[in-house]
């Protein structure tokens, strides 16, 4: 099989998981256990985000709704299927060999069909159809909808006649922690940030029905799901394109999507990512202090730097006046809150003094937590014709030390826990631990992009159980404690 070029070029507009597959190999979904109906066998494998991973769960459904086994182990497949990332180059490249892996099993004969789907596939189809012309199906985001109909026509999911009756889940969860899930709220965004090429790919900004969101909730925590991340690009933009429509004024915003989930549905934690600061708004905080300890005091807030001058060269749209005003009202409302950002380093035209000012600014802000990414370019986005890019080297070093100044600040706070006591999510057990026996996590601590409590003896616990620990020691990043009561 012949080397490939493809156009990538890397970006780093949010924290993402480039190439992490969600984890399923332990949970086979088949149609009928007993075997009694053999659909086809299709592996579902997932690289990039969260948002990827709740777009494979509908996907994973659907299959099954129409007469697959689906999994995400690749053994035993008869098809496969990657939904691939196009965020940042070392994503691209793992989906580009994801992509050929799989190939290799189908010139082998090992598996009937391969076909790729998602970001990449979006913002490349016909790149990729000439270069890897093995692949049997491309869909781009906006072409999921055929998946199923393509598929039958290729033979490769059964005639609709041929597919027992069954209820048709919205959604099947594929992650290893079953208990912890995501509700993409919209998707697309309508911002132009000048790094981000967001829009190039999964479009403008369109909210999702909020009977719609409020019915996949409830059938989430249905299926044994504890805490909920409310996800998308920009959250606080909820329901402002509905307003543009039909419905008017009266079309739901961000508020009125939380006061119906903590009503209407009795999910335990609700933890909130992409917050962008321009569109948190007084109302905003009076539901995030008002809906503890469902709302988890706990609020992720992209910023992305510090200066109004890097800002204003980002496109972003706030300032530094309206980051801090922001970080006011949220800590003046929300008692132990836990914030979140993202921020990135090496920007074009950041100046030595640019970046000193981000590094004041966040130890003037103290957010608990921090992701930092130093720049890189992504092809047909403003920032790439921009001039003064940054040598690597530096942009290494400011990275480096704006990482050292964070963890310092995280440790600060981590040590302020310590005597305290939180509810807590158990994520696993660790039996053959010598000095832990389950990890867990408190309301401040997300999963994958944070630390996590390490909990002290721990027998008997299991994964999804919520627990009360006392805080008895802190590290950089993570806490140990003690299950209390």
């Amino acid at each position: 099989m012949r080397v490939r070029d493809l156009p990538v070029f890397p970006v780093t507009p949010e924290p993402v998981r480039p190439g992490v597959p969600a984890d399923v190999a332990a949970v086979r979904h088949e149609l009928d256990p007993g075997g009694s109906f053999g659909g086809p066998r299709i592996a579902l494998v997932t690289l990039g985000c969260d948002k990827n991973t709740v777009d494979s769960e509908r996907m994973m459904a659907a299959l099954v709704g129409h007469g697959a086994r689906v999994s995400s182990d690749v053994d035993g497949a008869e098809v496969v299927i990657v939904n691939t990332c196009g965020f940042i180059q070392e994503a691209k490249e793992q989906s580009i060999e994801t992509i050929l892996e799989a190939c290799e099993l189908k010139e082998r004969g090992q598996i009937r069909a391969v076909v790729a789907v998602g970001c990449m596939v979006q913002r490349y189809k016909s790149e990729l159809e000439v270069e890897i012309p093995e692949v049997d199906l491309y869909m781009g985001l906006t072409e999921l909808q055929g998946l199923v109909p393509a598929l039958r026509e290729r033979e490769l999911l059964p005639a609709v006649e041929d597919v027992p009756l069954m209820e048709r889940p919205l959604r099947i969860l594929s992650t290893e922690n079953a208990h912890t899930s995501y509700l993409k709220i919209s998707e697309g965004c309508d911002h132009t940030c000048a790094f981000c090429a967001i829009p190039l790919m999964r479009g403008l900004h369109r909210s999702q029905p909020l009977d719609e969101l409020v019915a996949e909730a409830a059938g989430l925590h249905a299926q044994g799901v504890k805490e909920i991340n409310v996800i998308s690009q920009d959250t606080t933009w909820y329901g402002r394109d509905l307003r543009r429509g039909a419905l008017g004024a009266q079309a739901p915003l961000l508020p009125d999507l939380l006061r119906a989930l903590l009503e209407r549905t009795d999910v335990p934690w609700y933890r909130l990512f992409y917050m962008y600061p321009s569109g948190i708004t007084r109302e905003m905080v009076e539901i995030l202090a008002n809906g503890r300890p469902r709302i988890l005091p706990y609020l992720d807030m992209p910023i992305q730097h510090g200066t109004d001058r890097m800002l204003a060269l980002m496109r972003r749209p706030e300032r530094q006046r309206t980051i801090r005003e922001r970080v006011a009202w949220l800590r003046d409302a929300i008692p132990d809150l836990t914030l979140r950002t993202t921020v990135i380093v090496g920007f074009p035209g950041e100046t030595r003094d640019d970046f000193r000012d981000m590094l004041d600014l966040l130890e003037d802000v103290r957010f608990e937590r921090v992701g930092a990414f130093a720049y890189s370019v992504e092809e047909g986005t403003r920032a790439a014709e921009m001039e003064g890019h940054i040598d690597e080297a530096e942009k290494r070093d400011r990275l480096g030390e704006l990482m050292e100044v964070q963890r310092q600040i995280s440790f600060d706070a981590n040590l302020d826990l310590v005597g305290r006591t939180f509810d807590a999510l158990v994520d696993q057990v660790t039996p053959d631990d010598p000095d832990f026996g389950a990890v867990a996590r408190t309301q401040g601590q997300a999963l994958d992009v944070d630390g996590v409590t390490n909990i002290v003896g721990g027998e008997g616990l299991t994964p999804g159980e919520m627990i009360r620990v006392g805080i008895v020691d802190a590290l950089d990043y993570d806490l140990i404690g003690e299950v209390v009561g």
